[in-house]
């Protein structure tokens, strides 16, 4: 999936940029089999640059700077479809993942499943 530029600025211009940073949840979730991969922020110019290439780009709140996904390990992540929240403040992305999400080395960041105790059950 791929806009116009003039078209990515248009939809970025309806978005509530609050979170940390100015700045909205970007949700990354398999196209195929809806598996949540990721979860980031984006502030304006990474939303449009990723609608523009269709390529995933977020902010970095470490390194204070926009990065495409996989632009160093090459795990890129095209984009399928989009959705924008009802507040406007979050958006998700169905991806195609090339590689494995979590710069951990698994496919998606919530491999860590929180396992309740046997007392309480």
């Amino acid at each position: 999936m791929r806009l116009s530029v003039e078209e990515a600025e248009r939809l970025a211009d309806e978005l509530w940029y609050r979170n940390v940073e100015k700045t909205v949840i970007a949700v990354a979730q398999d196209y195929e089999t809806k598996e949540v991969l990721m979860v980031a922020y984006m502030n304006r110019e990474a939303f449009i640059r990723t609608l523009s290439t269709g390529l995933m780009h977020y902010w970095s709140l470490s390194r204070r700077r926009i990065w495409m996904k996989g632009e160093t390990s090459g795990n890129i992540q095209e984009v399928v479809d989009a959705y924008i929240d009802c507040d406007g403040d979050a958006v998700l992305f169905l991806v195609k993942q090339r590689g494995n999400a979590c710069h951990k080395g698994f496919r998606s960041c919530f491999h860590n499943r929180i396992k309740a105790g046997e007392e309480g059950q």
